[in-house]
C-alpha cells in the first residue's frame, strides 16, 4: 500500500509523510443497535492522514466509511424482516443473484445473518463467515425430467439395512393411495414424480419438494406425499416443501391440511409437522399480509427486497472532524 501511494503522489512528497500514519480506530461491536447521535466509528490520528479534504484525495475516509452504510443498511433491513416474521419462523437469505454484484451479495449474506436471518443460500458466505447454508430443489431440476423411465438408479436401501427397494415402484403405489385420500383424479405429472424420486434416492435424509412447477394441488402435493411416504416406509423422513408462486399463505394452510390428513390416514404422526417454506419476491408488505391472513409457513426465503433495500436504497453516513488539538471544531 505504501509503495502504491509513493507511485501516485507527487515526487516532492516528503518521506516523513509515509511514516506519519499512526491511527487509532474505535467502533461499536458489530451487530450492535446504534441510536441517533451515537458514532459508528471514532478515528484518532494525524489530521493530514484523516481529514477528508476531498473525497477523492483523503487517504483513509473511503476505506473507513465505505463499508459502514451498506452493511448497516442490510443488517437493519434484515432486522425489520425478523420483527415482522416473529421469533419462530426461519428466515433464509436468498439474494445472491439479485444483489449489486458478487461483492455486494457476499456482504449482504453476512449482514443479513447479523440482522437476524437464520441461514443463507450463498455457499461462499457459509465458508467465509460460518453462516448455516441451506438450499432447496430448483424448478430447472424438476423440469429436466419428462418420464418415469429417466429415473436411474431406482433402488434405495432401507435405513435399517437390508436389500435395496425399488423406490419408484413404491412411490407409485403410495401415489394411488394418496390420490384416493385427496379425491382429485390421478393427474400428477410423471416427470415431476421422476424428479422427486431421483432427488430422494440421492438425498434420502434431506428430501424436500418444490410443489409449484406444474400444479400444487393436482401434481406437486400428491407427488411429494407419495415419495415422502415411500421414504418413511424405508425408515427415512422428508424435511419439507417449498412454494414459489400463487397465494402463498392460503396454499400453506391447504398443504398443512393435507399433511394432517395423510398423517392420520396412514398413521405417520410426524407428517403433519413437515416444514413449509415459501419464496417469490417476499417483501415487508408480504409478511404483513401473511400475518393478517393467517398461515402455516415455517420458513421464508427473501432475496431482492432484502439485499437491495428498495425502501431505502442508501444510508447516509458522515465522516467529519470533531476535535483538533483537543479543541472542538
Amino acid at each position: 500500500d505504501i509503495a502504491y501511494l509513493r507511485s501516485v503522489l507527487p515526487s516532492t512528497t516528503e518521506e516523513a509523510f509515509f511514516d506519519y500514519s499512526e491511527v487509532t480506530v474505535s467502533a461499536v461491536p458489530e451487530g450492535s443497535v446504534v441510536f441517533a447521535r451515537v458514532p459508528f466509528l471514532q478515528v484518532k490520528g494525524a489530521l493530514l492522514v484523516l481529514a477528508p479534504l476531498e473525497p477523492h484525495s483523503c487517504v483513509l475516509a473511503p476505506c473507513l466509511v465505505s463499508p459502514v452504510p451498506f452493511s448497516s443498511l442490510v443488517a437493519t433491513n434484515a432486522s425489520r424482516f425478523r420483527l415482522l416474521a416473529g421469533p419462530d419462523v426461519k428466515l433464509m437469505e436468498m439474494g445472491l443473484r439479485c444483489a449489486q454484484g458478487p461483492d455486494g451479495a457476499l456482504s449482504a449474506s453476512k449482514y443479513s445473518y447479523i440482522g437476524g436471518f437464520n441461514c443463507t443460500s450463498n455457499v461462499l458466505a457459509g465458508k467465509l463467515y460460518g453462516i448455516p447454508v441451506r438450499g432447496t430443489i430448483a424448478h430447472s431440476f424438476v423440469m429436466s425430467f419428462s418420464s418415469l423411465e429417466e429415473v436411474e438408479p431406482r433402488e434405495l436401501s432401507p435405513l435399517a439395512g437390508g436389500e435395496p427397494v425399488d423406490l419408484l415402484a413404491l412411490a407409485l403405489s403410495w401415489l394411488r393411495r394418496v390420490c384416493e385420500l385427496l379425491a382429485p383424479p390421478e393427474k400428477a405429472n410423471r416427470g415431476e414424480l421422476a424428479a422427486f424420486v431421483s432427488y430422494a434416492i440421492a438425498f434420502p435424509h434431506d428430501f424436500q419438494g418444490l410443489l409449484d412447477t406444474y400444479c400444487v394441488r393436482r401434481s406437486g402435493l400428491p407427488n411429494f406425499c407419495a415419495v415422502a411416504l415411500a421414504l418413511h416406509q424405508l425408515g427415512y423422513r422428508a424435511i419439507g416443501v417449498r412454494l414459489d408462486s400463487g397465494d402463498l399463505a392460503q396454499q400453506s394452510k391447504e398443504i398443512r391440511k393435507v399433511f394432517r390428513a395423510c398423517g392420520a390416514r396412514f398413521q405417520v404422526p410426524w407428517f403433519e409437522t413437515i416444514s413449509i417454506a415459501i419464496s417469490n419476491n417476499i417483501s415487508e408488505q408480504s409478511l404483513e399480509e401473511f400475518s393478517r391472513e393467517g398461515n402455516e409457513i415455517d420458513m421464508i426465503g427473501v432475496g431482492t427486497h432484502l439485499v437491495t433495500c428498495p425502501l431505502q436504497p442508501s444510508l447516509g453516513c458522515v465522516y467529519k472532524v470533531v476535535t483538533a488539538a483537543a479543541l472542538p471544531c
